[in-house]
């Protein structure tokens, strides 16, 4: 099963990964000051992520 994780980066700032249920990473976050803004940020993506369309640029 696919996850979010949330951890500090190596300027101690919070960031999330998203996780493949296979342990691949698949996604990483902008940096963020606080853990608050980093769950948002994830809350965000689960909210629009469904919708979003699928551009191929090549």
């Amino acid at each position: 099963m696919a996850k979010f994780e949330i951890f500090l980066d190596r300027s101690n700032l919070y960031r999330w990964r998203l996780r493949a249920g296979n342990g691949e990473i698949i996604a990483v976050s902008e940096s963020y000051t606080t853990k608050f803004n980093a769950r948002h940020s994830v809350a965000v993506v689960k909210t629009i992520a469904p919708s979003a369309y699928i551009i191929d640029l090549v």
